[in-house]
This record gives C-alpha cells, sequence and structure tokens, in this order.
C-alpha cells in the first residue's frame, strides 16, 4: 500500500473523531455564521438523497442520481427476449434451451433449400442444358445465395436480429423506404413459393402417382387439361392446408420434422440409387423412332410391323416419311455410370417450342415439317440457358431460414453464419454432384422428357433411387406439402410484421391479430395471392416469377452489406469478420444480371413493384419541388435532406460522433494543442462532421483582421493534421460566453455537432478562476445541449496520426453514459494509430454487487456489442477515510480561503500554492505528483526546477515548514499564517472528504492497473450544481486528483442519450 494511505493510530483517531462529529459543517475561513448555516442545510438535505451510494463512488452522485451504475445496467440488459412474433403453438410450452446450429439453422436451411425442383425438373435441366451448361447453371444459382450468406452473415452478426429474414436485415441498414420494398418483394415471393409448392405436390400426385384422378381426360394428349388439373386440385389442395394453417400451428410444426425427413432420406435413396445401378437396370427402355423420343406405346410394340403403330403412322395406308424413313429401336433409360453416357450429355439441347424431343441438332430431326406430332414428344416451352436458371434457382432459395429463427437460437451470431453457410454447402454440393451423376446415368433423350411420358408417366429420380421409385414419390409429396406449409405460416407474419411496423398506410389493418395470436387477416390475403399463382398452374412459369422477388432481396442484402461496409459507420461491427464490400457487390450484380437474363419483363415487375412501394413509402404526405437545372437540384436535394436529418434525432444505431473541436490559442492566436487535432482526426477517421472553433476576447469591430488571420491559421493546422471539416473564429467580450454562443448555435439543421472536444485547463491553479470558471461553464453548458463532451488531459502526449502504438487502451466504466465509453475506444481501433491496441474495460463492484455475475453479465454484453476487449471487475472495499484524505481536503478548503483572502495576482498565485502543496507533501514525507503547469508555457520550467531543489533540500534536511517565496513583507505574513492554519484541527467539509475519498481511491486503483496503458479513459464528474467558487475549486481539484499518476487521460461525459446497440 502507498504511503499516503498509511496512517498512525493518532491519524485515525482523529479521522474518526471527525466522521462522529455531527456539527462537522465544513466550516471554511472567514465565512460568516449565517453562510455556515446554509451550508449545513444544504448538505443535510443531500446527506437524505444521497445516503445510499457507495462510499467510494461519491464523486459521482450528482450522475448516479439520472445515470445508473454499470452493474445495475449491465444486469438489466445481459438477458433480453425478442419481441417479433414468431409461428410458434400458443399451447407449447417454451422450450427449456434454445437451439444451437444444427437444429436451429443447418437442418431448416436444408429443408427449405431443398424443394420440389430437385425432384422433378433437375433431370430435365441437366437434359436440356447438358452437363457443361447445367453444372454452370447450378454453379451460379448457389454462387449468388453463396455470395448473399455473407452479405447476410455480416448483417445478422452486427447486432441482434429479431426474426423478419430479410425484411428486417434491409430496413434497420438502408432504412424503412427500402426495408419496405424489400419485405413486401419478400413476402410476394414467398407466397408465390407456396403456390409453386402446391402446384408442384399436384403435378407429382397426378402425373406420376395416380394419373387415373385427372378429371378433364387424358392430360398426356393435351397439354391445357394437364394445367386444368392442376389448377382444380390445386384450389383444393391450397383450401386445406390453408385451414391447417389457421386451425394448428402445432401440426405445421410437427409436419416440418416429418418433411425434414423425407427429403433427408430420399436424397440418400437418390445417391444409393445411382451407385445400385452403376451399370444400367432393365426397369426402364424406351422406344425411339429414328431420333425422336415417343410416347404411349408400350416396349413390347415398339416395332413398325406393329398394328398399333401402324394404324398410328399410316392412316388411311398413308405412312408418314419420318416414320417409312427410320426404324423403331429400344433404347434403355437408366444406362449406369459405367456405360460412358456421360460423353452423349455434355452438350447442350434447346430447343423452341413445338420442336421434337430428339438425339442431335439435326434439323430434319427436331422441327415439326408435315404438322402432325402424332405420338411424338414435344417442347413445350422454349428453353436457354437463361430460362433454366430462373426456373432452377428457386431450388437454392431458402438460406434466411435460420435468420428468420435468430429469436431461438442460444447463439444467433455464431449459428447464423455457420448454419447457414454450411446448408448452402451441403445443397450445393448435392446439387452439383447430382447433375454429374444424373448426366452419367441416365440416356439423353429420357432427361429431357420433362413428365416421364415416354415411360409410362414416371419420375425419372424415383427410377434411379433405391430401393424403389415409391420412396422418393412420397417424400417428394411430404417434403413438397411441408415446404409449402412453411410458407403459408411464414408469409402472413411477414406482413403483418410490415404492417404493424407502419410504413405502408394501407396495410395497416393487416397488423391485427386474432385472439389466439394468429395473423388472420393477413392469412386471408395470402391464401388469395397464392390462389392467383396456382391459377397460371405451370411450376414453369411460376419459377421464374418468384426467382425475380427472391433476387431482388438478395440483391438488396448484398447492397446493404456494401453500403455499411463503405460508410463504416459506427454500429456496424460484425462478428462474422469473412466478408468484403466487394464480394457484396459481385452479389448485387449477379443477382441483377441473373434476373435480366432470365426473364427481362419478369424483372421489370419486380423492379417496377419495388419502386412504387419505395416512392409511396418515401413520398406519403410530402409535397414534391422539381429544382430548375442541375444547380437547382442539387440544391434541393441538400435542403430535402437536411430537413429530413432535422425531423428527429438519428436512430442509435446511426448516432456518429460529429466533433466540435473548441481549440485555445494563445497571445500570437496560434492553436496551443495542435495534438488536438490529430486527435479529433484519429477519433473520426476520415468519416462524419468535425468543426474547429476558436474564440478571442475583445471587440469584433477593433480586432476583425486578427480573427480572420486566426482562422487561417486554425485552417493551416487542420489542413496539417489531415481534419476534415471547417473551422471559424468567433470575438467576443468573454471566452465563457463566447464559447457557449458557439456550442449553441453552431451546424446547420440536422448537421450539429454532437460531441464537443475541449482541453484541459493545465494552468487553472495559476490564472485563478477565469480559467476554471470558463471550463466548468463549458462543461455545464455542453450538458444543457445534451451533447457528449470528451476532455484529452496529458494531450501532448498523444501519438501523432502518422505513428502506430501498440498496447493497452483501458475504459473504466463507471456510471453508463449512453454507451459512449465503449464507442470511443472502437472508433479510435478504426485508425492505424490505435488499431494495435488492445481493449481491457474495468468496472468497479459494490459492496451488494455479485462480482462473478456482473463479469460475466458484461462479458455477454461486450458480446453483443460485437466489441472484443478483456473486462475485469474491481471490487473496492468500503474502507474507513485515511488520514490523508482528511489532510488533503483541509489543506485544499484553506488554500482556497487563503488565496480568496489574499487576492495575490497570477503568478504569485501559483507560487504561493505550489510552495504550500510542497510543503504539505514533505510534511507526510510524500513527494507531490501534481503539477498544476500548462505544459506549453515554457517560462514555468525555471519555477519548477526552483521548487523542485526546494523540495529536494527539504528532504534532506527533514524540515518540518519552509518559508514561502519573498513577495512583500504583508503577503509573507499572510502566507506564513494561512500555512500555519494547515496544523491547526479545523475541521473540512464532510462532503468534501467523501469525494476526496472516491477520487483517492479510484486514483489509487486506476494507477495499480492501468499505469502502462497508452491510453485511460474513464467518466468525467458532473460539475457542481452550485455555482460558487470554492464548489468550482474543489471540482477542478478532485479531477486532478484523481488522473494524477495518469501520462494519457481522456474524461468522457454522455449528452444524455443511447449511442450504442446490441440489435442490428
Amino acid at each position: 500500500m502507498p504511503d499516503r494511505f498509511q496512517v498512525t493510530k493518532t491519524d485515525e483517531d482523529t479521522v474518526l473523531d471527525y466522521l462522529q462529529d455531527e456539527s462537522a459543517s465544513g466550516k471554511l475561513l472567514g465565512d460568516t455564521l449565517e453562510e455556515v448555516q446554509d451550508i449545513r442545510d444544504v448538505h443535510n438535505a443531500e446527506e437524505n438523497q444521497k445516503s445510499t451510494i457507495d462510499p467510494n463512488l461519491y464523486l459521482y452522485d450528482d450522475d448516479l442520481e439520472t445515470r445508473p451504475h454499470i452493474s445495475t445496467f449491465i444486469s438489466s440488459i445481459a438477458n433480453y427476449e425478442n419481441t417479433i412474433p414468431a409461428a410458434t403453438d400458443p399451447d407449447a410450452k417454451p422450450p427449456s434451451a434454445r437451439m444451437g446450429t444444427l437444429i436451429g439453422v443447418f437442418l431448416p436451411c436444408i429443408q427449405n433449400i431443398f424443394g420440389v425442383i430437385l425432384f422433378i425438373r433437375l433431370t430435365w435441366v441437366v437434359g436440356t442444358a447438358g452437363a457443361v451448361c447445367g453444372f454452370l447453371i447450378v454453379l451460379t444459382c448457389c454462387c449468388v445465395t453463396m455470395l448473399t450468406a455473407i452479405s447476410m452473415s455480416a448483417i445478422a452478426t452486427n447486432g441482434v436480429v429479431p426474426a423478419g429474414g430479410s425484411y428486417f436485415m434491409i430496413s434497420r441498414s438502408l432504412g424503412p423506404e427500402f426495408g419496405g420494398a424489400v419485405g413486401m418483394l419478400f413476402y410476394t415471393g414467398t407466397t408465390l413459393a407456396a403456390a409453386m409448392y402446391i402446384v408442384g405436390a399436384v403435378e407429382i400426385v397426378l402425373t406420376y402417382m395416380a394419373p387415373w384422378l385427372s378429371i378433364f381426360g387424358d392430360f398426356t394428349k393435351d397439354v391445357d387439361a394437364m394445367y386444368n388439373n392442376f389448377r382444380v386440385y390445386g384450389t383444393m389442395l391450397l383450401c386445406v392446408m390453408g385451414l391447417i394453417v389457421f386451425l394448428g400451428v402445432k401440426f405445421v410444426n410437427k409436419f416440418a420434422t416429418v418433411a425434414l425427413a423425407c427429403v433427408i432420406f430420399s436424397i440418400i435413396a437418390v445417391y444409393v440409387g445411382i451407385f445400385d445401378n452403376i451399370n444400367g437396370n432393365d426397369k426402364l427402355y424406351m422406344c425411339v423412332l429414328g431420333k425422336r423420343l415417343l410416347k404411349d406405346i408400350p416396349i413390347a410394340n415398339c416395332t413398325k410391323e406393329d398394328p398399333m403403330v401402324l394404324d398410328l403412322y399410316c392412316p388411311n395406308h398413308k405412312c408418314d416419311d419420318y416414320f417409312q424413313n427410320n426404324n423403331l429401336t429400344h433404347v434403355k433409360g437408366i444406362k449406369g455410370l459405367a456405360s460412358g453416357v456421360f460423353y452423349d450429355n455434355i452438350m447442350p439441347s434447346f430447343l423452341e417450342k413445338g420442336q421434337f424431343i430428339s438425339y442431335g441438332r439435326n434439323s430434319v430431326d427436331i422441327e415439326n415439317v408435315g404438322g402432325e406430332s402424332y405420338n411424338q414428344i414435344m417442347a413445350d416451352i422454349t428453353t436457354s440457358f437463361t430460362l433454366l436458371i430462373g426456373i432452377f434457382f428457386p431450388s437454392v432459395t431458402g438460406i434466411m431460414a435460420g435468420s428468420n429463427r435468430s429469436g431461438d437460437l442460444a447463439d444467433a451470431q455464431k449459428s447464423i453464419p455457420i448454419g447457414t453457410i454450411c446448408a448452402i454447402l451441403t445443397t450445393s454440393t448435392v446439387y452439383l454432384t447430382s447433375v454429374l451423376f444424373f448426366a452419367g446415368t441416365v440416356d439423353n433423350l429420357l432427361l429431357r422428357d420433362k413428365f416421364g411420358q415416354s415411360i409410362g408417366g414416371k419420375l425419372v429420380v424415383a427410377n434411379i433411387a433405391w430401393p424403389n421409385q415409391w420412396v422418393i414419390l412420397v417424400g417428394s409429396f411430404l417434403s413438397t406439402l411441408g415446404a409449402g406449409l412453411q410458407s403459408l405460416t411464414g408469409a402472413p407474419r411477414l406482413l403483418q410484421a410490415i404492417a404493424k411496423d407502419e410504413i405502408i398506410p394501407f396495410l395497416a389493418p393487416f397488423a391485427k391479430s386474432s385472439s389466439r395470436g394468429e395473423p388472420v387477416r393477413a392469412l386471408f390475403l395470402t391464401i388469395l395471392i397464392c390462389q392467383c399463382g396456382i391459377l397460371l398452374g405451370n411450376v414453369d412459369l411460376l419459377a421464374p416469377l418468384l426467382s425475380m422477388f427472391f433476387l431482388m432481396c438478395y440483391g438488396f442484402v448484398n447492397l446493404a452489406c456494401a453500403v455499411q461496409t463503405l460508410l463504416r459507420t459506427p454500429n456496424w461491427r460484425p462478428r462474422f469478420k469473412f466478408y468484403h464490400w466487394s464480394l457484396s457487390l459481385i452479389g448485387l450484380t449477379l443477382c441483377i444480371s441473373v434476373m435480366i437474363m432470365t426473364s427481362w419483363y419478369f424483372a421489370l415487375i419486380a423492379m417496377g413493384m419495388a419502386v412504387i412501394i419505395y416512392k409511396y413509402i418515401e413520398y406519403r404526405g410530402a409535397e414534391k419541388e422539381w429544382g430548375d437545372g442541375i444547380r437547382g437540384m442539387a440544391l434541393t436535394a441538400a435542403r430535402y435532406s437536411l430537413q429530413r436529418l432535422e425531423e428527429g434525432p438519428p436512430h442509435t444505431k446511426n448516432w456518429r460522433p460529429q466533433i466540435l473541436v473548441l481549440s485555445k490559442l494563445n497571445d500570437n492566436l496560434i492553436p496551443k494543442y495542435r495534438k488536438i487535432f490529430s486527435f479529433a482526426t484519429q477519433l473520426k477517421a476520415g468519416k462524419g462532421l468535425t468543426i474547429c472553433v476558436s474564440v478571442i476576447k475583445g471587440d469584433h469591430t477593433k480586432i476583425a483582421n486578427k480573427a480572420v488571420d486566426a482562422k487561417i491559421t486554425l485552417r493551416k493546422y487542420m489542413t496539417d493534421e489531415k481534419v476534415k471539416g471547417f473551422c471559424d473564429v468567433l470575438v467576443a467580450q468573454e471566452i465563457g460566453e463566447g464559447l457557449s454562443s458557439v456550442i449553441q448555435t453552431i451546424g446547420l439543421g440536422g448537421m450539429k455537432p454532437n460531441t464537443v472536444i475541449i482541453g484541459w485547463p493545465y494552468s487553472w491553479r495559476q490564472e485563478g478562476r477565469n480559467s476554471w470558471k470558463t471550463f466548468i461553464q463549458t462543461v455545464r453548458t455542453v450538458t444543457a445541449c445534451h451533447m457528449a463532451l470528451i476532455v484529452p488531459k496529458g494531450i501532448n502526449f498523444y501519438p501523432e496520426s502518422n505513428h502506430k502504438i501498440g498496447g493497452n487502451i483501458d475504459i473504466w466504466w463507471i456510471v453508463h453514459d449512453g454507451g459512449l465509453l465503449m464507442l470511443l475506444p472502437f472508433l479510435l481501433k478504426q485508425h492505424r494509430t490505435w488499431r494495435n491496441c488492445k481493449l481491457r474495460i474495468f468496472t468497479v463492484a459494490q459492496i451488494e454487487d455479485n462480482s462473478i455475475q456482473m463479469k460475466k453479465d458484461l462479458k455477454t454484453f461486450l458480446y453483443h456489442l460485437r466489441i472484443e476487449a478483456d473486462v475485469e471487475v474491481v471490487e473496492m472495499n468500503n474502507s474507513d477515510i485515511s488520514a490523508y484524505t482528511y489532510e488533503r481536503t483541509l489543506m485544499m478548503e484553506q488554500r482556497n480561503q487563503m488565496l480568496r483572502a489574499l487576492g495575490l495576482n497570477k503568478k504569485e498565485n501559483f507560487k504561493v500554492v505550489q510552495t504550500i502543496v510542497d510543503h504539505h507533501y514533505d510534511a507526510i514525507k510524500t513527494a507531490s505528483k501534481v503539477r498544476f503547469a500548462d505544459p506549453t508555457i515554457e517560462e514555468t520550467e525555471n519555477h519548477d526546477s526552483h521548487n523542485e531543489e526546494k523540495r529536494n533540500s527539504i528532504d534532506s534536511d527533514g524540515a518540518e515548514s519552509i518559508e514561502a517565496p519573498e513577495i512583500t513583507s504583508n503577503k509573507d505574513e499572510s502566507t506564513e499564517k494561512a500555512d500555519g492554519n494547515l496544523k491547526t484541527n479545523v475541521k473540512p467539509d464532510e462532503f468534501n472528504v467523501r469525494r476526496m475519498h472516491t477520487a483517492i481511491k479510484l486514483n489509487e486503483v486506476i494507477v495499480e492497473k492501468s499505469q502502462d496503458a497508452q491510453l485511460v479513459i474513464m467518466n468525467l464528474p458532473g460539475p457542481p450544481k452550485e455555482v460558487r467558487a470554492e464548489r468550482e475549486s474543489n471540482y477542478m481539484e478532485f479531477l486532478e486528483v484523481l488522473t494524477e499518476g495518469l501520462e494519457k487521460v481522456l474524461m468522457v461525459r454522455g449528452g444524455g442519450r443511447e449511442v450504442i446497440t446490441i440489435y442490428s
């Protein structure tokens, strides 16, 4: 323990007597009895209000009235709950433990990504595009989702993301306009996805499982009949599924597990079947006329002499020319990997609508010259590389399933990136290998037979699988139903969430829920839109349409990540580090390119819808004003932006320090502290608003030229230190009033500074009350304007902007000030100067606090803030006030009274004060660490060396007293008399003793822990409420004691609002 805390028993008894003496009134020399009584009344009132304050934190008593202690603040936010409604069963019991990465993210993403397209269209895509182009189609779609997942992971780990998928990510990143547009696109895409799943499920049943259910005749001969069946049965299935969603969410959630199991088992069955049929099988044979594929002909009848064939191709004994010139052959459908059929499936076979499916590209084989198709299979749509991308793309969507469940995850910031990316890697691997396996196993004609008409209406994938086709048929049907139910469950809740945000007024009725908490109104609208999609009746039309909406959503996710990264907003601190703005831009470019290439008219529909919603949200209720020419448009845009900024305070996520630097000028009108500009540059890292202002005392009409010269000098300093911003110089009769005017009026509209940087008044002891009065008045003005305040102490020791330093930045978090103490070191670390420093956060535990739990809660809070720092909770015992505290407080009070009585000038003030302080420190055998001189004033150097010699001589001689410097005989006598009062038994003010006790105890702990830190950041205690010279002087003394022994200190006081958040 340092010597200053070692007290003798006599001293302890004296202090104890003092503390027990209820009549201790804090009387100062020369105070009248009335003044003493007023002070006693004030202190008694304060005692009643502040009796519960920890004695070790008494210096922050005014702050603790309005700002919580850290232990209280952290415990209140360490455990939070999401409030966004999710699709949960109201009767279900809450889960005992939250889900991990596998159950909560990976498997739901797998279930949502694997869909109906895998089972009923992938083989057709491979056969039509060929192995190479098919591989590129799948790879392109997978690249879009992977790049989007990387951007989504960055956004999802940038705080807590409630359920809502891309809507909440975009709306909280790019604003309500983009968020509303993307939310509606995402809702529309999810609703149309439900329609696609329903039509796909009906197609599986009618085409492959029960074709006898057709109510419009033989749909294999009439395409319109097939689509009409899909419309009727799709509508019936939609009604059943809508009723299930309306009545029982419990069933939907349980059925999701069954559907997931079906998907996984079906895929495993396909892979096993591929290797089981490595040499092919004899289950499927096709009948081929020349090179054209035929349908509805049993293999036993596949000869030219068969009566059924002759009746078909030779009506009235006149045969078709192509039939006469070619033979009928049997072709094995499943040839196996060992057959080498892969080489036949390498090249693409794109066709136009109405062309025959045949081997090769010979026009004789593919063109329908005679006009009669007979039973030859024809292309039902015109195919191309880009169209197949649009048809296949819905099979890679579903990557938002993990982020939608973030409220149910134990660690969302860890699970969402890992689970989503692993799910995409898994599904991409399955898709890409399936392309190669299908191309190497199945004959080209069978791959291109979309509905399996050449093999009797069988599903190709099902006939590859092991042990039989019903595994795939049942599995694909159930998994498709499950995906449809999930879409019908999620879409209404997304619409309800958008409506509750009140950004689209006409959606307000859909914000209401039923008595069971279900979005019934939103469900009915979803069913109506889904019915419109079902009326299209064709998966190949629905897939490209909903691809547009998902591509728009994914494009905006990439845009949001790129914008946030390039803007480098303070709140952009993703825990997921493997992202880059260039990857996001590539993802955005891919999304737009795929949209245009796939279907330009569908792309225009989706973009038009997004633009209409965006403009509606942006301009609802606002008058539009057109500018006159380019400059007029620029001025209008600037004025509009300023007015928008002034509509209200920025959201916590958008808060960044807009700095006002108050620079003090010396007699030559040169800024005193050059490094205060360097510090501003390091804090801003080139972003945001910075305004540097100096105030000159005088009459503006007489010294206007000096103000101009000072402004030029100020601008030069800003340029040299690379401060991007503006500067100005104000001339005022009083410096304090000038600073107050600057703080209140600087800025324009919403572009007003919110943070003030002011230098520490090193010469406050020399210059007397004027110096500290200006400083404290500025602190009060900044507080009254609800602005943050930063006071760098030891500014000359701060690093240059072109230097790199390493070590620790220590944050001493005593009271919660809106999180500014957390944000400032993060911003500093964005600059190259401080980038290599590590953060250490210290907080003080009160007597009743659980230090272990407090440390755990603080670590949890920092984890959600995405700030990496070491945490330490310091326990300060409620020890008795030491004799050193008692004597130092007494010295401080009597020095104030003595100086007021002496009325010395500035230079003499300093000599007397420093002599008394040195004498007092010598008396208790402790050298003073307090130097009151301004480090920029050279004239004090000789004085310092003189005092140092004096102290050395005193220490060596062991003298008990010292003579004050010789000034005048009268003043010398007064000084000796005042010095002698230090030895009298006058009791200091009790509240000053307590504050001094806080300052000394905290300083002792801070010096012990952070003496070697590169920077110490701590809360700046609030200034005294009473405007009295003694209280203000004591406040400055407390700050000196609190920071003595520390080289670089940053004292921070928040503006009364939250500036940092755990949410995205």
